[in-house]
């Protein structure tokens, strides 16, 4: 079995699924038919691509594909669900720390960032400094498309 070729096939899997659900319009599974599942399947398939494989080169990125797809897809449906910036924060270190258990690389940055997310989302009442950081990623969650574009170019143009 060619890795490459079983990737590309648990994609085409993941989006014809998802694709289909579409196409059917199953009243239970509509809440499901939005941008966020394209991460998960994106994610999702990442993992076990990278499980399977034995590769962990994109554990880091399906971790944080995963785990924004389900932040996003948690925000609409539960009215609990915390929407602050410490979640991203936690996120990107529980993927560290899934990268770490597998590399034994990145154990530094996994500490500090599920550190300060979890301090974020748990702490009873904010520093004066969290409203900066706030108000940044509000920012940033208004023009990260063209962060994204930017890294596109860069990403084209490196050599």
């Amino acid at each position: 079995m060619n890795k490459h070729y079983s990737l590309l096939g648990f994609l085409l899997l993941g989006f014809g699924l998802y694709f289909s659900l579409n196409l059917w319009s199953i009243p239970f599974l509509s809440a499901y038919n939005s941008w966020p599942s394209l991460l998960v399947i994106i994610g999702a398939v990442l993992l076990i691509y990278s499980y399977m494989t034995r590769e962990y080169t994109g554990l880091f990125i399906g971790v944080l594909l995963l785990g924004f797809g389900i932040h996003f897809h948690a925000l609409r449906l539960f009215a609990f669900w915390p929407d602050q910036w410490g979640m991203y924060v936690l996120i990107v270190g529980i993927a560290f720390l899934l990268k770490y258990s597998k590399t034994k690389a990145g154990l530094i940055p996994a500490i500090i960032l599920t550190g300060v997310g979890l301090f974020a989302l748990l702490s009873p009442t904010r520093p004066g400094w969290f409203m900066w950081i706030q108000q940044s990623v509000t920012w940033i969650e208004r023009f990260w498309p063209l962060v994204l574009i930017g890294l596109g170019i860069y990403m084209i143009r490196k050599k």
